[in-house]
């Protein structure tokens, strides 16, 4: 499905063949799942080349392979195999993939975010199939795990998992005191994970409903932010003096504001949700210095994150509700009204299966 510009709907192209070069992978989508920024790229928030085959939430199969691919434990690839795979192909070779930033190479493509071109129509996993291309991580995920619960791991939970990770490095998540701001599915996993690694985490969102999920993710405590004083009851509830931890995942400027607001002494601010354009927030630098704030800031996410963030869901997933985030799928030929419905918030994830 092709998406041609902000008021225009999808267009089907077919693709009468595909021509793998080395290091490729053709795999048939499973499913895939409608992110917030495929919902900001229709509605004109977010510039994009066009046309352009949208989707980088996905799960699904290997059906062509060649040569000898490896996924991220080493295994060859395999036609037959289920695997999920990153939202971006590095060459592996420049300076920032020398630096351990793969997610910033020089020669990046970004599944679902580049125009399509020829012999590579299928760039988005809003379709049958997603050609693969050379440098992509790719994860063999088994069979026991619901569609529902692997396609957002591709986004959503490998940016949770670097998220909570780059704050590990700062500050110890055992006995921490984690604000995390935006209920969506990412303030969500990152709730989730880093609970289960011994923090205690505090949820602020405007949304009733959102707080209220965010609890069977172990939150420890839910709060509206725009209710004065919420943050200071909340930290007495837990005995807690300070907020250690801050992950801001909903990219509004309120909440950057309330997150650095927030924060304790050396504590660390890690921003993720910050990926449209929006109003610059004032940094005060005095109190940034005399706080000892480290501000980390995560796009995206790295092969290790991708593989942290399955073997997450692979362990725990059967103690959180999330394939009860995803709603009724919706057929590909239905993507506009997929993507309508996910602009409502109605459901945390709107569901896309190619095969209806």
């Amino acid at each position: 499905m092709v998406w041609l510009g902000q008021g225009r709907r999808h267009e089907t192209i077919a693709v009468p063949g595909v021509r793998l070069s080395e290091g490729d992978v053709l795999v048939e989508v499973e499913l895939a799942t409608v992110c917030g920024s495929d919902v900001h790229t229709v509605a004109g928030h977010r510039k994009a080349p066009t046309p352009l085959v949208l989707g980088h939430e996905y799960v699904g199969r290997v059906v062509a392979v060649l040569d000898d691919v490896r996924a991220t434990d080493g295994v060859r690839l395999a036609v037959g195999d289920r695997v999920v795979w990153s939202i971006m192909a590095s060459c592996g070779r420049c300076d920032r993939c020398a630096r351990g930033l793969p997610q910033k190479c020089r020669q990046l493509l970004k599944y679902g975010h580049e125009r399509v071109a020829p012999r590579w129509e299928l760039s988005g996993g809003f379709a049958t199939h997603v050609h693969l291309r050379a440098g992509t991580a790719i994860v063999r995920v088994g069979e026991t795990l619901p569609a529902a619960v692997l396609a957002p791991a591709t986004c959503a939970a490998a940016t949770a998992w670097a998220a909570v990770d780059r704050a590990s490095d700062v500050v110890e998540l055992d006995g921490a005191v984690m604000l995390v701001t935006g209920a969506g599915l990412i303030g969500l996993t990152a709730t989730a994970m880093a609970a289960g690694a011994g923090a205690r985490v505090i949820v602020a969102d405007p949304d009733q409903a959102r707080r209220t999920l965010a609890r069977s993710f172990g939150a420890a405590a839910m709060i509206d932010p725009s209710e004065h004083g919420a943050l200071a009851r909340a930290l007495r509830r837990l005995r807690a003096r300070e907020v250690t931890i801050a992950v801001e995942a909903s990219g509004a400027a309120s909440a950057v504001a309330f997150t650095f607001d927030a924060i304790g002494v050396g504590g660390v601010v890690v921003l993720v949700g910050s990926v449209s354009p929006g109003p610059a927030y004032a940094l005060d630098p005095e109190q940034t210095v005399r706080n000892l704030t480290t501000v980390r800031g995560v796009h995206n996410y790295d092969p290790d994150d991708l593989t942290g963030a399955v073997g997450f869901l692979q362990e725990h997933a059967h103690r959180y509700p999330f394939a009860q985030l995803v709603g009724r799928p919706h057929a590909l030929a239905d993507l506009d009204a997929a993507l309508e419905s996910a602009a409502t918030g109605a459901d945390v994830r709107v569901a896309i299966d190619p095969h209806l």
